[in-house]
């Protein structure tokens, strides 16, 4: 029998686990369609070196906030590939030893992924790029804030913006005397004295609802991260998207200093590793373990124990959910209970167990239609209701009683102060629309 014939009757694991150890290169074939675009094309082409062995070191990052005219690409590239989308422009460009495949986004931010013969020049080129290519730290105020969303083609996303936000103190006079004093404890709140996971802000639109979670995303930087799930009806009609909000991200080394508890977190959840600065780490190619983030992040976790041994406690996290009206009313029938269901399930049943999360509802429900689940003893944080100011405090705010009627909410304050005036009454349901 012959040594090739023999090798056919292999186990094929054992064939492609000697194929690879011995050096051998994998085949490289890439079928084209008229469904594909010049964007694919480079996707497929950057990633030709690294499937065939040429340069078998790969590291990636995603940058939330580019510098101006940055091009995400190292000193000395060599452009072989452009392309220039309505949303985004991607390119390709090689040098010694290294391939780039760089993204920008026209919202801002992009992707970059370099392939390289070895793991110090991969690591060299990639931190090359990031050098001249990340933002400068925002304003003072400003905190790092994550969005998920549901891709129909990559599944749970989420996203890192730096967003500015603002201090409870420069705010607090715009709110009815009867709200500022739950929101004073709210504002107070620190992970040693959290009771209860769901945190409830309701009443009219435009009285500040969305400008109270700002300002809490401040007061709680030092130890709670927030994240927005901008399409609540899919988080909770789908359970693996749930859980992956559930499992959740957390937002490590934070390049200010705003949280000594982010450092040494763990990095899972959907984009494979955690934060530094704007920039999310991707796994590196020889970690073994493609959601284990940069293998730096591992020594700085080490770093980051105190001096008994302990490691820091995770931040918690903060999910907003806005305009979730449907969720909380009363019927709670149908599939509108069973999301309902999961949405109390995430604040203190088993899917919550474990994990420090809380979730804050916004919405323009009078608490008497939502439903009893949400509003029991014990389960929320916080009930407030963040109303219009009474004729009294309305005149105070504006400095004149021209124009104010009985009440008045923030949003029409500032138009009289502004001078754009008050909008005609309409028929529209007052309890439906968007938040200041």
């Amino acid at each position: 029998m012959s040594v090739p014939h023999q090798k056919a009757s292999l186990p094929k694991s054992w064939m492609v686990s000697e194929s690879l150890s011995g050096g051998m290169k994998l085949p490289f074939v890439v079928g084209l369609d008229d469904s594909d675009t010049p964007y694919d094309v480079v996707d497929a082409l950057a990633l030709a070196p690294f499937t065939t062995g040429e340069q078998p070191w790969a590291r990636s990052a995603r940058v939330d906030r580019l510098r101006p005219g940055a091009t995400l690409l190292p000193s000395g590239a060599r452009v072989l590939r452009a392309v220039v989308e309505e949303s985004r422009d991607s390119r390709l460009a090689v040098g010694e030893g290294w391939t780039v495949r760089a993204v920008r986004w026209r919202g801002g931010g992009g992707e970059v992924t370099v392939t390289a013969v070895s793991e110090q020049l991969a690591r060299v080129v990639i931190e090359d790029v990031l050098r001249s290519s990340v933002a400068e730290s925002g304003a003072d105020n400003a905190v790092n804030m994550g969005f998920w969303y549901l891709s129909s083609q990559r599944g749970p996303i989420r996203t890192s913006r730096r967003t500015a936000t603002t201090t409870w103190a420069s705010i607090r006079a715009n709110y009815a005397s009867a709200a500022v004093g739950p929101l004073d404890r709210l504002m107070a709140v620190r992970r040693d004295n959290v009771v209860g996971r769901l945190i409830l802000l309701h009443g009219p639109a435009g009285t500040g609802k969305t400008t109270v979670l700002r300002a809490l995303a401040n007061e709680w930087r030092s130890w709670c991260q927030v994240d927005c799930v901008l399409d609540p009806e899919a988080l909770f009609a789908d359970p693996a998207y749930l859980m992956e909000v559930a499992i959740g991200f957390d937002d490590d080394g934070d390049p200010e200093g705003e949280s000594a508890d982010a450092r040494g977190a763990d990095g899972g959840g959907t984009d494979g590793g955690g934060t530094d600065g704007g920039i999310a780490w991707a796994g590196d190619a020889d970690s073994g373990d493609a959601g284990s983030g940069d293998a730096d992040s591992h020594g700085a976790q080490a770093a980051a124990t105190d001096r008994m041994g302990e490691p820091p406690a995770h931040r918690w996290r903060l999910l907003v959910i806005e305009d979730c009206d449907d969720l909380i009313r009363g019927d709670g029938r149908g599939a509108a209970g069973q999301q309902l269901s999961r949405l109390l399930n995430l604040t203190d049943g088993l899917v919550g167990q474990g994990r420090e999360v809380l979730v804050a509802l916004t919405t323009n429900e009078d608490l008497l239609r939502m439903h009893p689940a949400v509003v029991r003893p014990g389960r929320c944080l916080a009930q407030i209701e963040v109303g219009a100011l009474p004729h009294t405090e309305a005149v105070s705010w504006l400095g004149s009683a021209e124009g104010v009627r009985s009440s008045m909410t923030l949003a029409e304050l500032f138009a009289l102060r502004d001078g754009r005036g008050l909008p005609r009454p309409t028929t529209t349901d007052a309890r439906h629309g968007m938040y200041l």
